[in-house]
C-alpha cells in the first residue's frame, strides 16, 4: 500500500507542480472548449490524455522507445500552441464537432507529454522487477490531478460565463491566447536546432 501511495502522489504532484506548468497549460487549452454540460466528453478528455501519457511512459520504461529529450522538450509547448491555435481558429464555429478535435489532441499529444517525463520516471522506478504496477499507480495519480485541474477550469469558465456574462467564444479566445503566449516563450527557450 505504501508503494501505491508513493507512486500515486508522484503522479499527482507531476501534474500539480506549478513550477513545471506545461501540463497545466495543456489541460487549459484542452478543456476550455467544454462546459459542465459535457461531463462525459471531459472525462474522456482526461482519460485519453492519461492513456497517451502512460503508453509512452511504459514504452520508455521498458526501453522500447527512446527519443532525444531536447526534441520532446520542444514538442511539448508546440503541442500546447497547436491546440490553442485550433481553439482560436474554431472559436466562431457553433458545432460541437469542433470540440472533438481536442479529444484527439488529448490522446496524440498525451503521447508526447508522456515522453517528456519518461527519463524521470525511469529513474524513479529504478531496477524494480515489475514496472507495470508503479506505472498504473502513477497514472492514477495523473488522472486524479488532471480531474482536479479540469474541474477548476470548468468552474472558472462557468463563473465567467454565468456571472460575468463572458461568451463561450470570448472565453475560448482569451484563455487560448494567454496559453499560446506562454507556449511561444517555452518554444523559444527550448529550441533544439
Amino acid at each position: 500500500m505504501d508503494d501505491f501511495i508513493l507512486y500515486f502522489k508522484m503522479g499527482l504532484n507531476h501534474v500539480l507542480d506549478f513550477t513545471a506548468y506545461d501540463h497545466i497549460l495543456f489541460l487549459i487549452v484542452l478543456a476550455v472548449v467544454f462546459s459542465f454540460y459535457e461531463v462525459k466528453k471531459v472525462l474522456w478528455l482526461v482519460t485519453l490524455f492519461t492513456l497517451g501519457h502512460s503508453l509512452t511512459l511504459a514504452l520508455s520504461a521498458y526501453e522500447v522507445l527512446q527519443i532525444r529529450m531536447d526534441v520532446i522538450e520542444f514538442l511539448i509547448p508546440l503541442s500546447i500552441f497547436i491546440t490553442g491555435a485550433v481553439n482560436i481558429f474554431n472559436s466562431n464555429k457553433t458545432s460541437t464537432k469542433k470540440d472533438n478535435i481536442n479529444l484527439i489532441f488529448a490522446l496524440f499529444f498525451g503521447l508526447i507529454h508522456g515522453l517528456g517525463f519518461s527519463n524521470y520516471f525511469k529513474m524513479m522506478i529504478g531496477k524494480e522487477e515489475s514496472k507495470l504496477f508503479p506505472l498504473i499507480e502513477f497514472a492514477l495519480g495523473i488522472e486524479a490531478a488532471q480531474i482536479i485541474i479540469v474541474v477548476g477550469i470548468l468552474i472558472v469558465g462557468a463563473l465567467a460565463k454565468n456571472h460575468l456574462k463572458v461568451s463561450k467564444r470570448d472565453w475560448i479566445l482569451v484563455l487560448s491566447s494567454i496559453v499560446i503566449g506562454f507556449a511561444i516563450q517555452m518554444m523559444v527557450d527550448r529550441v533544439f536546432w
